[in-house]
């Protein structure tokens, strides 16, 4: 894995040690797959998660008299999330420039959403800018954290990736038209045939445990928004948000949410990308290999050899 870390290294090691001492068929093997996919993706979303479980945490039991500010203790809480995240090796440095710049995008997007009503915050606490809490700047250093995990942790590669250049200009007409559209014509659904069109053909190569496997990138894009709309409700559900339909009372968040979630990811991944460069598969990779092709082709993967 691409400058993995401490917990990622041992996940695999784990993985690893279980099929050495029990070996076994494809069952076993294809359920170890899924083992691992499935504590990759947890790892690749414990800040998101972390957050998540803080904002419903703090709905549920923050006393209502406490000194502090429910919003400020929230951002208190991310950064504290973050800085130990830093110190005990979960983040790597590289990944952290990433975060704040999805900080900042995000920010300089949320002043100018509260301004024009898209939704609300509390007017609460100290820490924030104008109408915003600075907490909520984390919850897209959240998706910023997860699209660099699953970059690193999944060893993505890219067959017929776009030129980015390309994909910079479709990122920066997306999020134009988050500003635009409120005073000139809404331009989304233009925008979403140019994401079809630039990324249509793009296949995305990743790699779970001892295979790869292989996904439309854009089918990736789709199921990363619907995690991210589910994550939504639950925020809005605790009040760390509100949209104007729900401020009479909770109700779900639109589905129509899911093509503003999509068209973010495009500039998620226009980010992400610009500090790991989308590389194309290796011909190894293009089929499954065992043990001791890959550790041949990826010693860095830590992968046992028959002897041990």
């Amino acid at each position: 894995m691409r400058n993995s870390t401490p917990v990622e290294e041992t996940i695999d090691n784990l993985a690893h040690r279980y099929l050495d001492r029990f070996p076994g068929g494809r069952l076993r093997a294809a359920l170890t797959e899924f083992l691992v996919f499935g504590l990759k993706q947890a790892w690749a979303c414990v800040f998101g998660a972390l957050l998540l479980t803080v904002i419903i945490a703090v709905r549920l039991w923050y006393p209502s008299e406490a000194a502090v500010a429910r919003n400020d203790f929230l951002t208190m809480a991310a950064v504290a999330i973050q800085v130990l995240m830093i110190i005990f090796r979960l983040e790597t440095l590289r990944e952290l420039r990433v975060i704040l710049l999805f900080h900042v995008v995000g920010t300089v997007m949320e002043l100018f959403k509260t301004d024009v009503g898209s939704w609300t915050y509390e007017a609460e606490g100290v820490l924030r800018i104008g109408a915003v809490p600075l907490f909520s700047g984390f919850m897209y250093a959240a998706v910023g954290s997860y699209m660099v995990r699953v970059f690193r942790l999944f060893d993505l590669r890219f067959d017929r990736y776009p030129r980015r250049w390309v994909t910079a200009v479709a990122a920066g007409g997306i999020y134009v038209n988050f500003f635009s559209h409120h005073y000139i014509l809404d331009a989304r659904w233009v925008l979403l045939a140019a994401v079809v069109l630039v990324y249509g053909r793009c296949v995305m190569h990743f790699r779970v445990f001892r295979r790869r496997f292989r996904m439309p990138i854009l089918v990736s894009f789709f199921l990363v928004a619907l995690f991210i709309w589910f994550a939504e409700n639950i925020g809005t559900w605790s009040g760390a948000w509100l949209y104007p339909n729900q401020l009479d009372g909770w109700q779900a968040v639109s589905i129509d949410k899911l093509l503003a979630w999509f068209l973010l990811m495009i500039i998620s991944v226009v980010l992400v990308a610009w500090v790991y460069k989308p590389e194309a598969p290796d011909v190894l990779d293009a089929q499954p290999a065992g043990d001791a092709q890959i550790h041949a082709r990826h010693p860095d993967l830590g992968v046992a050899s028959p002897s041990e």
